[in-house]
């Protein structure tokens, strides 16, 4: 991915009040700011305005922006977002730094750095913006060991954190008491290679911050949650010091009037409320809706088999992993209907209404059918399947990602076997920053995957099952019929 993206955004969003006073850096500087009393310089803001775009400086993770299946994403992206379309201007973005990295290129580039940053009044030459987010440190641990459940068990294990993101303050903090208490640091690595390191058993533990292990329990069951290690830090945007207080002022009022509105709560509830959204149902659940949901759809999903030559039962799984066959379903980011078109893909299959159950349902099919004709040649049988299904989930760029990464690694790109097994790797840095598209969630659509062939196997168990009772049915005689039955054979047969 080119270093920098452009990303015209809409320009036209209903002006929101404003947030809070300043962070306490930016009222300090204010105070102490040359000029004006009161009137804080506004050269950065102008800067922005006058060349119409924001310079974000960023991190590839899942907490602050990738590319997902609807495009650019991430929960400070958003807001991000957002603000650039506030002052009217598009969204320049540089997503391939570290925390360290994106604070020196605030200090010489501007314009804002939004990369789960920990607010820190007193750091040299950056201004905080006013508190976006609370984050609590936790300590998480190997599953199997003996329970993490304070402090005091800290010094005898392997411990590792990222530098910068504040946690090791924390640790240096907790050092005073236990003064034989150790740990690594590392400004290259990311969380999920952290919890991989646990898992591998490379690492015993590590501290992180509370939404960070729920966005990435699912995808490393074996790493459990062990109690929470000192006070809540805040995460905050930086801004650089000499070009004024005028766009940290924007920001501030901006993300007040998020908060004041709900918006603020609604984004990081979408991004950091629902961790379990993708575990697998239990059987029953599943059975109770296909009685009381899938009948009214059916006809629908076996149309849109007929168009695409599908198995309708494959694509009313695949309806039950998108949206659990709910016509109105709309996720956070913006993809709505029975099986979650995004707004561009529904355009390019000339959908018109995400929300009309026919329409959404014949356009999730022949999308389907897309991604599965565009695979390479050279991948076959249900091994193409399985990969058109992880595109739907995840794009056909990560996919190509996965792929290259697969064969890199010595195993066959053409698998679904071994592709699932490099899927997510996607969410580590040492593999993500070699793709193209960059980081993304790839433990999603191996689960995404795992689950629609569970449901399949169960609606084609339940259509075999309801055949063969048809079937016998059809063999037995009518009871409003009064005549004899023979259980011997006649004579001559």
């Amino acid at each position: 991915m080119p270093p920098t993206l452009i990303i015209q955004l809409l320009r036209r969003w209903r002006r929101r009040p404003a947030l809070p006073a300043l962070g306490l850096a930016a009222a300090l500087a204010l105070s102490l700011w040359p000029g004006h009393p009161g009137e804080p310089s506004d050269r950065q803001l102008k800067n922005i305005l006058a060349r119409d775009f924001l310079q974000m400086h960023t991190r590839n993770t899942p907490t602050t922006y990738y590319e997902g299946r609807e495009g650019p994403t991430g929960f400070e992206y958003e807001l991000v977002r957002r603000f650039a379309a506030h002052l009217g201007v598009s969204l320049a973005l540089r997503e391939d730094h570290h925390i360290a990295s994106v604070l020196d290129a605030v200090r010489r580039e501007g314009d804002l750095g939004a990369a789960a940053l920990p607010l820190t009044p007193a750091l040299d030459g950056v201004i905080f913006s006013r508190p976006i987010l609370e984050l609590q440190p936790v300590v998480v641990y190997r599953r199997g060991m003996a329970p993490v459940t304070g402090p005091d068990r800290l010094a005898s294990l392997s411990l590792g954190t990222l530098a910068g993101a504040g946690t090791g303050q924390v640790l240096r903090e907790l050092k005073t008491d236990y003064p034989t208490l150790t740990w690594r640091e590392s400004e290259e690595l990311e969380v999920a290679e952290l919890l991989r390191l646990i898992e591998d058993e490379r690492l015993d533990a590590a501290v992180i911050f509370e939404h960070q292990f729920r966005l990435n329990r699912m995808f490393f069951p074996r790493v459990e949650r062990g109690f929470p290690l000192g006070e809540p830090l805040s995460m905050a945007w930086a801004f650089p010091a000499e070009g004024g207080l005028a766009l940290a002022e924007k920001a501030n009022d901006f993300l007040q009037t998020l908060r004041d509105e709900g918006a603020l709560d609604a984004v990081i509830a979408s991004y950091f409320g629902h961790d379990d959204y993708l575990e697998y149902v239990g059987a029953r659940t599943f059975i109770k809706h296909t009685h009381a949901r899938l009948p009214t759809y059916t006809e629908l999903f076996r149309e849109a088999a007929r168009q695409t030559g599908f198995d309708w039962k494959l694509l009313a799984a695949v309806g039950y992993q998108e949206s659990h066959w709910d016509p109105e379903a709309t996720s956070p980011t913006g993809v709505r209907g029975l099986m979650m078109l995004t707004l561009p893909t529904a355009g390019d299959l000339g959908v018109s209404n995400r929300l009309d159950p026919a329409q959404s349902i014949d356009g999730g099919a022949r999308y389907l059918r897309e991604l599965k004709d565009r695979l390479p040649e050279s991948i076959e049988g249900e091994d193409r399947l399985f990969m058109a299904m992880a595109a739907y989930n995840v794009g056909l760029g990560h996919l190509y990602d996965a792929r290259r990464i697969t064969e890199n690694r010595g195993g066959n790109p053409d698998r679904w076997e071994d592709v699932r097994e490099s899927l997510p790797l996607l969410q580590e840095r040492e593999w993500h920053s070699q793709t193209r598209y960059g980081y993304a969630r790839g433990g999603e659509p191996v689960i995404y995957v795992r689950n629609i062939r569970r449901y399949h196997e169960i609606l084609s168990y339940v259509d075999r099952s309801q055949q063969q009772f048809y079937l016998l049915n059809a063999r037995l005689p009518d009871p409003e019929e009064s005549h004899d039955i023979n259980l011997s054979p006649a004579p001559g047969q």
